[in-house]
Formats: structure tokens, sequence, C-alpha cells
């Protein structure tokens, strides 16, 4: 048998039982540098021998070397200095593009003693960039009528460097009608905008040319303009209009080329050319237009080629809709790209040792190897593990490098080998894992939160909703599990209009079911924002937050309210007046409405329910505004009556009536007349009251005329007596006449009890006439009763003192009685012939 020491050779056995002795102490360590960019070749980065603890010679004796992986050597080792130099020229911007911060990441191995150490430079970025324009010259058009104050968005500089390096300023040429108002966005970027100070005259000046200059912070300080050439249009009145202001749209990384992302929608109100939009990329990156294409006349984006992840996460860009008229609108895109579980994990052995002695030490190390997975998130999260029954564990060394350790002594006798499966598995759906068969195990952590699915929620609930009702489910997940997953769920209590909001809502601790505690109302609560928490069971417990916004929903509970006209308390009604003279289309009045309802439960629209006179009136649908829809005729009555009915357009819609009541007439006198006739009420029971006046009448001429009737008896058996008494021995012929009641006292009789009586409710219009002695002949005529006047009646004084008989005048004063009926009210006027006795 030959000696194996001797095949081996003494130097190998030699580095052979120092790396054994080594195995039981893990090298940790992290050295930092900085290096500015664009430095030489072979610059001097640091003394990596001295930070290792090393004589520059030792290094190459210990085997020191770089590891790193996927990038090309920027860096390398100087054996006779023992310093850290630059491979090549450093190009800060290529590496980070315009990250705060850049850091160059590598580790180096000291290979004798297994000991990793992690290495990370700083690069430092110098002004060697000046602020640049995409485009040299830009066409901006403005309305000649574009108020002062009008905005243009004017395209934003970049500059590749960071810091103070960075862009920090615009300035804009001297001119009279615009200035420059720079925002800064959340994303740090600043946004020039050139704003109007002085009104516009295309007649006068049809394009300004202006000069943009974009300054850096640097020493000395970079610069870069554009031209900027302002065309002044003639008047177009509307801008479009995106429907937002911002879309999102989320697509994973393998989605096909050519896939319609999202269609943006922009209106415009004007006709015609000036309607017509058109849709355009602003200010995009390069790597915007060589993915993503815009349809110019759809305003739908598409991809140009397969997106990456890994290579960028998201893409913004400005979207510009442009109508005929040269005013646009735009609206900023967010393209999220998904991460894809495309990537399996990488398993890379760094150093290990092909035996080791049964007698080891717990926690000897056996292997040290790095992990790593191209995917991001959930699908780069990587978890290692080995069957648990071995006696070897998994510890996390540095950054993604783990140790294998023993954690007891092993026996040859009992187990010669181990055969271990290291698994390494990552997050995503569905996962991806490598296999690498080490001796390894891993230790799990639990150190998981309760997780909602959304980073916030928002429901709503119609109002008048049934108290317990239940609104919502919020569910937290947590990944952990026994009591450490068992989830419980509170809200944070605060004061809503001065009320708590435990009397509003509550929670089930246990489902996280939303309950209403009671019944909202729209008009006085329209929205209530809740705070739910979410905590395990675990010591010390673990929670979360989330805000819920709950919001009200109007229903149709309300009617309209009429504001106006507006009545009286006692039930009267208002007039409004109408000329006669008055053309068709002639504002009478306006009915005004308002609704506490909000949306279509609040549009109102008015109607003519019902008219006195049909075809006479009509009514804005949506103004309330009442005019007359022809012109006014003379058989037109004098008073109209109109129910205006206002309805909203809620489901079911609801509806109030208000009742007008318009009076025709030509002049102010005949109105003030009119009114009384018109605030008269008339119906059934003013006729009964006619004709119980009538009838009195009747009763009263009775009365009178059985009177007239006994005076007449008396006075002729007073003749008769006289006749007698002339044969008298002239006792009685020597008696004086005024004894005796004659025509005289009738006469005195009549003129004592004329009066006039109104029969109807209008006094100036039906009237009962006992006339005066003496009055003129008057004749009856339909001329008077179509005028409504009362008629008196009367024989001229007889000159000659010949009187008729007395029946004979009785039956000519009742025969010229007469009854006139006028257009809306009865006049009775009873007329008597009155006569003068001698």
């Amino acid at each position: 048998m030959s000696d194996p020491l001797r095949l081996l050779g003494w130097e190998n056995v030699l580095v052979f039982f120092l790396l054994l002795e080594t195995l039981c102490e893990p090298g940790r360590g992290q050295i930092h540098y900085s290096v500015q960019e664009e430095t030489n070749k072979g610059s001097f980065v640091g003394n990596i021998s001295k930070d290792l603890g090393l004589q520059p010679r030792e290094l190459a004796e210990r085997g020191v070397r770089i590891v790193s992986r996927g990038r090309s050597q920027l860096f390398s080792l100087n054996p006779r200095s023992g310093g850290l130099v630059t491979a090549g020229r450093i190009d800060r911007e290529e590496l980070c593009a315009q990250s705060a911060r850049c850091t160059v990441n590598f580790n180096v191995l000291v290979e004798n003693k297994m000991k990793i150490y992690g290495v990370d430079v700083e690069i430092i970025d110098i002004n060697d960039n000046s602020p640049r324009f995409r485009d040299e010259e830009l066409k901006v058009k403005i309305n000649e009528n574009a108020a002062p104050g009008t905005r243009l968005v004017l395209p934003f500089a970049r500059d590749a460097d960071v810091g103070v390096n960075s862009l920090q300023s615009y300035q804009l040429s001297s001119n009279l009608h615009f200035s420059l108002d720079v925002k800064s966005g959340s994303d740090g970027q600043k946004y020039p905008e050139l704003v109007l100070e002085q009104p516009l005259d295309r007649e006068k000046d049809s394009a300004h040319d202006l000069l943009l200059t974009a300054l850096d912070g640097g020493d000395p300080v970079l610069s870069g303009t554009t031209h900027i050439r302002v065309t002044v249009l003639d008047a177009n009145d509307n801008a479009p209009q995106f429907s937002q202001t911002e879309y999102r749209v989320s697509i994973p990384e393998n989605t096909p080329v050519g896939t319609r992302l999202l269609t943006l929608t922009a209106t415009d109100a004007d006709e015609g050319i000036n309607a017509k939009l058109t849709y355009s990329f602003r200010n995009e990156e390069d790597k915007v237009s060589e993915t993503f294409q815009l349809d110019s006349n759809l305003g739908e984006i598409s991809t140009l080629r397969s997106l990456d992840y890994e290579e960028s996460r998201f893409y913004l860009m400005e979207v510009v809709a442009q109508d005929g008229g040269a005013l646009l609108a735009s609206a900023k895109v967010l393209v999220t790209v998904q991460d894809v579980n495309d990537n399996a994990p990488e398993v890379t052995l760094t150093s290990l040792t092909g035996s080791v002695s049964e007698d080891c030490l717990p926690g000897t190390i056996i292997a040290l190897f790095s992990v790593h997975d191209g995917d991001s998130g959930e699908n780069g999260e990587i978890s290692c593990s080995i069957p648990r029954s071995l006696p070897f564990k998994l510890e996390k060394s540095f950054d993604n490098y783990y140790h294998l350790l023993t954690t007891r002594a092993l026996d040859r006798e009992e187990t010669s080998d181990y055969n271990i499966t290291i698994t390494v598995v990552d997050g995503g759906t569905p996962p991806l894992s490598t296999e690498k068969h080490i001796f390894l195990e891993v230790a799990d952590i639990n150190d998981n939160p309760p997780a909602f699915s959304r980073p916030a929620y928002s429901t709503s609930i119609p109002e008048n909703n049934p108290r317990g009702v239940s609104i919502f489910s919020v569910t937290a997940y947590d990944t952990d599990s026994g009591d450490n997953a068992r989830v419980t769920y509170f809200l944070a209590e605060y004061t809503l209009q001065g009320t708590p909001l435990s009397s509003y809502v509550s929670i089930n601790s246990d489902t996280g079911i939303l309950y209403a505690l009671q019944s909202f109302d729209y008009e006085h609560l329209r929205d209530l924002q809740l705070l739910v928490t979410a905590r395990d069971s675990g010591n010390p417990p673990l929670s979360s937050n989330v805000s819920l916004s709950l919001f009200i929903l109007d229903q149709n509970d309300n009617i309209p309210e009429i504001l106006y006209p507006t009545f009286p308390t006692d039930g009267s009604t208002g007039v409004e007046l109408a000329p006669r003279s008055a053309e068709p289309g002639y504002l009478i009045t306006k009915v005004v409405a308002v609704d506490r309802d909000s949306g279509q439960n609040a549009w109102l629209s008015y109607r003519l329910l019902k008219a006195s006179e049909p075809g006479l009136f009509s009514v804005g649908l949506h103004t309330g505004e009442v005019r007359t829809a022809r012109a006014l005729l003379d058989r037109d009555a004098l008073k109209q009556s109109l129910v205006v009915a206002v309805q909203d357009h809620g489901q079911p819609p609801l509806s109030a009536t208000v009742t007008l009541t318009v009076a025709v007439a030509d002049s102010i006198p005949d109105v003030l007349t009119d009114l009384g006739s018109i605030n008269t009420p008339t119906g059934p029971h003013d006729s009964d009251l006619t004709l119980y006046l009538v009838v009195a009448v009747a009763v009263v001429s009775c009365v009178f005329l059985g009177f007239v009737i006994v005076l007449l008896a008396l006075r002729l058996r007073r003749w008769h007596m006289s006749r007698l008494l002339q044969t008298s021995a002239g006792r009685l012929a020597s008696m004086p006449t005024s004894h005796f009641v004659g025509m005289d006292g009738v006469q005195a009789f009549l003129q004592t009890y004329s009066h006039e009586v109104s029969l109807t409710t209008d006094s100036r219009k039906s009237h009962l006439i006992f006339p005066q002695p003496n009055y003129a002949d008057r004749l009856i005529s339909e001329e008077s009763c179509e005028k409504s006047e009362p008629l008196l009646i009367s024989d001229k004084t007889n000159a000659s003192n010949e009187e008729p008989g007395v029946a004979q005048h009785f039956l000519h004063l009742f025969s010229q009685s007469i009854f006139c009926y006028s257009q809306n009210n009865y006049i009775v006027s009873h007329c008597f012939l009155c006569w003068r006795l001698a």
C-alpha cells in the first residue's frame, strides 16, 4: 500500500488541514469604498489588504479573489500594492441610471480561511451630463381668446446626473405675453408650464418664438435649450377632456406582443374639425416609444415588443389628445409590469469539503453556498430547506450566502454519509425549485403580521337601510400557523357629528363582517371613513390596519319642494296677470322648485297637469316657465286656473303640484275690477243665495202690494163716504182734506222705503232698486242686460194730474220686473214704476 501523504504532497495536506481548522469559524464582514465615475483604468479605490488584515504579498498566498456573478468585472486586485483598483472606465449613469445612490456590490473570498467578505463601492456622480430636451424645437398652439392665466404644458428636460448635478431650474426668454411656472411632481421631476399673462391678438401676432433653458446645479453649471414656437389660432370653445386624469394598467411580463393594454377616451364638446381628436405620446422616453405604440385615432395603447420585469418594472408615459382647433388635454398612463415566475432559483457552491471528522463539534461548517432568483417580489422570495431528520442546519451567513452546519456530533459507525438534498423554492405561483446535494438545514422563522388582500376597501349602502344589516366583510390572512394565524378584527373609535362611531357601525371580531347599527340618511351623512385593525394572537401580537370607505347612496325619498309661487296659509291662491294683447310665448310666471335628493333623483321636469282653457298656456319642461301658447281671444274667460305638476326622475318618481290663477285684463282698472270677481268663489252655494234673495224680494213685493191694496181700499171707502156726506148740512164739506190719507201718503211711504239691496256676492253688479220718485224714464233693453246694469222703469209725471188706476199701475209695475243674466253673475234688477200723486 502506497503512502497517501506522498501521493497528495505535503503542501496540499497542510492546506487541507488549515481549511478544516477554519470550518468552525465562519467569516463575516462588509467593506465600503467610494470612487468617482469616469476615472481611468487602474485608479486606486481602496487598500483591500489592509482592510482584510493581510500583507499585500499574502493576497496570492491565501487565495484572495473577487467573487461576483452576472456582471462584468469593474474592479481588480493589485497584488503588489494590495489595493483595489478600477478595471476600466466606470459610467455611473450606465450602471444605476438616476438612482440616488449607486453602489456596486461584490464579494472577496479568502480561500484558505473559507471566509467571505462583502465589498460595496459607491460610485460618486460628477457633472458630466447637461440637461437635455427630447426635441430641439416644440410647436405649441393656443387660442386667441385664451384668458390670462391659461397654462400650456411644456416638455421637461432630463439630466442623467443626480443630486445637485441634476436638473434644478428653467428659464424662459423675455417676452410680453408669457411667463414660466415650474411645478414639482410627486416623482421629483420639475415640470415647466407656460402661463399666458397678456391677451393674444392673432391678427397682430400670429406666432411667438420663445427659448426655454434648463439649468443644472453643477459646477460649472450646464444647460440645455429648446425652441418653442407658439402659434395663435382662432377661437375654439371647448378643449378635449379625458375621462380620467391618470390611467393605470397592470400586465404580466409574458404578455404577447401586440396585446392591447388599454384605450384612452377623450371627448370634445365642439363639432366638426374642432371635435376630431388625435392621440400622441409626449415627453416619452426611448424605452417607451420602443415598447409601446399608440393609435392616433382610437387612443389604443398596445405592446411593440415583449416585456421583461427584470429590465423595467413600470413605464410612465403622457398621452395628449388634441382637437382640430389645437386645444389639447393630457393624461398620465402608468403601466406596471407584473413579475411572472419565469426564473428558477440558482444554487452556487462557493466552498465545499468532501469529508469531516466524526468528532467534529456542533456548529462545524460543512459547505458555503449562495442562492439567487432573477425574479422579484414573491416570485423572488426564496426559501431553502433540508430534510428535518438530518443532524444539520442551515444558517444564513451574508447576503444570499448560507452555511451548512452540524447540530450534533456525528457517528461514522451509525451513518457513514449523508445524502442531503437542499431544496430551494421561490414564492411564485406556481413555485419553481432547484435541488442541490449538499449538507444543509433551514430554520424557519415566524414573523408575518396579518395582511389584507387590498391596501384599502370601499363599499356603499343605500340610505334608509334596515338596522342590523350586514354591509361588508374584510378578511386578513396570516401566513403563520396556530395562534399566530388566528386573527381578530377591531374598529378604531372616533366621534362623528358629536356621536361615537360605535353607534353607527360595528364589526364582528371573529368574522370581520361589518354591520349597520342605524338607518342612514344621505341628506345628513354621505360617507364614513373607517379604520379596521387585524391582530393575530401571537406573543407579542402583530397587527395591521386598512382603511374602509363607506358611502351612503341616495334614494328618491324627498318630493320636490315648490319655492315659487308661494301662497298664504289661509288657503287663498295668488293671481298672475296676463294682458289680452299678449302674443304667443308671453311669459306669465315661472314655477321654481327644488329637490333635496341628488343626481337623477333631483332632476326636475315640469308639465301642465290641468287647465281651465286647454291649449291656451304651456309650461317649459325643464324651466318651469308658464307662457301663452296662443293669442288671447275675447271669448277667453277672465279667470284661468292652471295646475302645474313638478316631478323628479327617481325610481319611482315623486311629484308635487301647484295651482295658479291667471287674470286676463287689458288695463289696470280692469284688473282691479276683475280681481274681485276672480277671488269671489262661485258655485252651487252662490246660486242658492241668489234664489233666496229673489224669493225675499217677491215676498217684500207681495207685502207692499197688500199694503197698497189696503190703502186703496181705505181711499175708496173714504171717497164713498165723502159722496155720502156731500148731502149733509155742510159739516163735512168744511173739513180739511189733509185729514184724509190720500195719494200723498202713498208717495211719502214710497219715498221713505226707497233703497238698494245686493242680491249676489258681487254687490257692484247685482242690485235690487227701489227708486226715488221723479226719476227719468228708462227703457228695458237687451243692451242693459248685457252690460249688467240695474234697470229703472218709471212713467213720466202726469202734468195734468191724471192718475191711472191703482190696479193698472201695479200690473204695469210687475210686468216690468226684469231678471238679467251676465257672464259670471246673476244680476237681479227689480224695477218699480213710481208716480206722483196730486
